[in-house]
């Protein structure tokens, strides 16, 4: 019920009640929303409280309007993971059933910018890997991965399955990954990687670069390619300073 006297604004009352409605899953992810009436109607409202209301979740990501069709409930974006960790370990701790298509691989020759990456000579066989990665059938990322052929020889004998690459470099190689660094960015989609992911060209999506290490040794290089309605970046922010007790207003 939207209380006249509550505490909260009546917009914020039915955007609490939405939501609730959205993670009980009485509406589920691709449900059409009531319309303005009907939610006018239901909790005896203006238009504009509703309109404040659907605005305030379509700036959420949690309501998405097709123009034409209507407002719908959205798919929930997935966190980029803030540890060194497999895309298939993530998404099977979300709850989501991993998947990937194989587009490619090989064992190419490092040009200069790939062997600077690795600290390598240029021309250093590298093992390329590309592939589509899904989670519940759904297109996530287009990735490349590189990986120095010396430290993972017979890596692409047995051809690339579904395992996370991960554990195939440590229990196939004895290769274990220990810290990593990446570099993400934000961008319009080339039409070739917007049709495996299946949006728009030109479409915004995040880029990423990735370095993975093993004792200090840059073990590969990966680029990828992720759709930016699916996903969302969350940092945590320190105090400027050297440490807890140096903050200083500047």
């Amino acid at each position: 019920m939207i209380h006249a006297d509550g505490p909260q604004p009546k917009y914020l009352q039915l955007r609490a009640i939405l939501l609730e409605l959205i993670e009980q899953e009485r509406l589920p992810v691709n449900a059409p929303v009531p319309s303005e009436r009907e939610l006018c109607r239901r909790f005896g409202v203006s238009r504009m409280t509703v309109r404040q209301a659907v605005d305030q979740l379509v700036a959420e990501d949690r309501l998405r309007r097709i123009p034409g069709k209507g407002t719908f409930v959205a798919r929930p974006k997935v966190q980029m993971p803030k540890e060194l960790v497999s895309f298939t370990e993530d998404m099977r701790a979300r709850g989501l059933r991993p998947a990937s298509k194989v587009l490619g691989a090989r064992t190419v020759p490092a040009d200069a910018r790939l062997a600077r990456l690795f600290g390598a000579d240029p021309g250093t066989p590298v093992h390329q890997i590309e592939r589509l990665r899904l989670a519940d059938d759904e297109p996530m990322a287009v990735e490349k991965s590189c990986i120095l052929a010396s430290l993972a020889p017979g890596l692409l004998d047995g051809g690339v399955s579904d395992r996370s690459l991960f554990a195939v470099l440590a229990e196939d190689h004895g290769i274990v990954l220990d810290a990593g660094e990446q570099t993400i960015e934000a961008g319009p989609v080339e039409a070739d990687e917007a049709g495996l992911l299946g949006v728009a060209p030109g479409s915004a999506v995040f880029f990423l670069l990735q370095r993975t290490f093993s004792r200090d040794v840059c073990v590969e290089v990966a680029t990828a390619t992720y759709r930016a309605d699916r996903y969302r970046i969350h940092l945590g922010l320190e105090p400027r300073g050297h440490g807890p007790g140096d903050w200083r207003p500047r």
